[in-house]
Parts: C-alpha cells; structure tokens; sequence
C-alpha cells in the first residue's frame, strides 16, 4: 500500500512540473479530449448502471447558470472548481462501490492533470481583473454546495453500491456539461 502511495505522489510532482512550464492557452481540442476521456474511464470504472438501483433518483439540481457567463476566466474557474470537487468526491470511501481500481486511477490522475493546467492560468487572469473576483466567490459558492448535496447523498446513503452508481451518472452529466461549456464559451 505505501508503494502505492508513494508511486501516486510521484505521479503526482511529475505532473505539476510538466503543467508549470505550459502556456495558459489550452487548445480546445486538448480540452475536449480531456473530457472524453475521463467520461470514457468514468464509463470504464463500473459496470452498466445496477437494476436495483433504477428505483431512486436524486434531483441535486445543478446550478446551470454558473456556466452562463459572459466572461471566459469565471467560466474557467467555474470549471476548474467541478473537476477539483469531482476529484475530491472521487477520493473518498470507495470500497462498496466495487469498481475497477486501474480505471479509477487513470480517472483521478486525467482529472489531476486537468485541474492543475486550469489552476495555473485561471489564478493569474482572475489577479489582474478584480472585478471579476465577487462572480467568482458566488460561482464557488453555488458550486460548493451543489457537490456538498452529493456528498450529503454519499454519506447518508453510507457510500453504498447504488449512492456511488447515481453519483456516477450525475459526474457524467458534469462532465457533459464542461465539455459543451468549453466548447462553447471558451473557445469561441
């Protein structure tokens, strides 16, 4: 287990140090395939969705309008804050969830990797426009306990097999929503 860790961490600096010497303009071509390739290993990670979990379903009313905006470097944090909130739901009590733990690797390290080229240059543009600042903080908010509602779900559900399948199909649809947000917005 420790070489394990320690083989995480390792990825982990690699990456930050590659990321650092980038250039804030991720092509959007980079980005899209980002995407599709977390949804392909959010797909890889489980099985198809459990017939005995078809019975519940979870409004947990995601806050669309943040992905509305009219500035580019908001939209880029906003996005930036759902993959590190993924991320960070997607590193907690796991083992009910019986999934495929090279998958789910290769999940958390795509969006790793993803976070830290948007946190690189999302903090140097929001610096220089002050303005943009109280959207941002509202946007984080909204966006905070939008995934604290997940985590509520995971958490009263006790991490169960069917909390974390719904919970994955709820992933998909963020992840859904950045790709056509960055597309959209970002890269116009």
């Amino acid at each position: 287990m420790t070489r394990f860790c320690l083989l995480q961490m390792f990825f982990i600096l690699l990456c930050t140090m590659q990321i650092s010497t980038l250039d804030c303009n991720i092509p959007p071509l980079q980005q899209s395939k980002a995407i599709q390739s977390s949804l392909h290993l959010l797909d890889k990670i489980g099985q198809a969705f459990p017939l005995q979990c078809r019975h519940e379903h979870v409004p947990f009313n995601f806050p669309r309008n943040i992905l509305k905006l009219r500035q580019k470097d908001n939209v880029k944090v906003a996005v930036q804050e759902m993959l590190q909130s993924i991320f960070y739901t997607f590193s907690k009590n796991l083992t009910l969830a019986a999934w495929d733990g090279r998958s789910l690797e290769s999940f958390q390290n795509g969006l790793y990797q993803q976070i830290e080229k948007l946190e690189a240059c999302s903090l140097k543009k929001i610096e220089k426009k002050p303005q943009y600042l109280s959207d941002v903080k509202d946007n984080r908010l909204k966006l905070k306990k939008y995934f604290q509602r997940i985590d509520n779900f995971l958490k009263d559900k006790q991490y169960s097999l069917c909390s974390w399948e719904i919970i994955r199909e709820e992933v998909r649809t963020c992840l859904q929503l950045i790709e056509t947000v960055t597309k959209k917005y970002l890269y116009k």
